[in-house]
């Protein structure tokens, strides 16, 4: 898969393309369904598939109070892309500049630089433009007039309810991990780099990573069995997501720590995937750092039944 960021770099992919447009937070099945037309269209026109996306949500410009937190981080929601079998995703920046551009407008630039376009897939509901002014009825318009075919999919259901990146939100936010699976077509995993933290958990002698996951929906605060995938494999682990009340910092932060069973090597800046199994406990408030000590020996020996 081809990563640009802008029309021009399409290079030698310009001619024939099928376009989906989205910001495909999560790739769930729905995105699945928008993107597996695209690829089919591809084939059909001997085009190329082309992937139309957002390097942020268009809400953390246009309705900051609104933006919501995201699935994915932008590397992993890539690389679920890329599995797809997509020949070239192009990642607009969202700035406000942008934000200012129209529907039609938008599409116009498309037709007029990524190539002959071919076909347009998005779901039957998308909107997109400056004061969401385009929508399918506009996409079908333009497409009678420039030549290219619409597909307005309508959205994949489960459980009698339409999937959606909100809906998938509060499954993971309200601690529904199999629900958020389902609809995800995959696993549910929470991924980010490993960042340096104060090392409290090496002194009590269960050596944490600490997981960057600022702007990502999470699951409740509490304790955690997980598989980590690492560069070199999955690990067992116990996973800690909450504010460590124990520590009494003045100014708590929610934090994502995860103690990797029997493991010694160097992780930071790595990018680790956390798969959760079950979960343990609660979080919980302890008298003292001992306290805290014997109650993450006694976590580590209940996930180990866990596995």
């Amino acid at each position: 898969m081809k990563l640009v960021h802008h029309l021009s770099e399409l290079g030698q992919t310009r001619g024939k393309v099928c376009l989906a447009i989205g910001f495909f937070d999560g790739v769930h099945l729905g995105h699945q369904q928008i993107i597996r037309q695209t690829t089919t269209d591809a084939r059909q026109h001997e085009a190329s598939s082309l992937i139309v996306s957002f390097d942020r949500h268009p809400n953390t410009v246009v309705a900051p109070d609104r933006a919501p937190a995201l699935i994915y981080p932008l590397s992993q929601k890539l690389r679920v892309i890329d599995l797809m079998g997509v020949d070239v995703v192009l990642l607009i920046h969202f700035d406000k500049d942008f934000s200012q551009l129209t529907g039609e407008d938008f599409v116009k630039m498309l037709a007029r630089d990524a190539g002959q376009i071919r076909s347009v897939c998005v779901g039957a509901n998308f909107v997109f433009g400056h004061k969401r002014s385009g929508n399918l009825e506009l996409l079908r318009k333009l497409g009678a007039e420039l030549k290219f075919a619409v597909h307005g999919l309508a959205a994949v259901a489960l459980d009698g309810r339409a999937v959606s990146s909100t809906r998938i939100r509060q499954a993971i936010a309200g601690g529904n991990l199999d629900a958020a699976s389902q609809m995800l077509g995959r696993a549910y995993s929470l991924v980010g780099k490993v960042v340096a933290g104060d090392k409290v958990g090496r002194q009590l002698g269960f050596p944490t990573a600490n997981i960057d996951v600022a702007g990502l929906v999470l699951p409740p605060s509490g304790v955690y069995a997980a598989h980590v995938k690492t560069a070199d494999g999955f690990h067992r682990a116990v996973v800690n997501i909450g504010s460590r009340p124990t520590l009494q910092n003045p100014k708590p932060r929610l934090c994502v720590e995860a103690h990797l069973l029997g493991f010694n090597g160097d992780l930071y800046d790595q990018a680790l995937e956390l798969n959760f199994v079950e979960k343990l406990r609660d979080e919980k408030k302890f008298p003292s750092l001992s306290e805290l000590r014997d109650q993450i020996a006694r976590d580590i020996q209940e996930a180990e039944l866990r596995f």
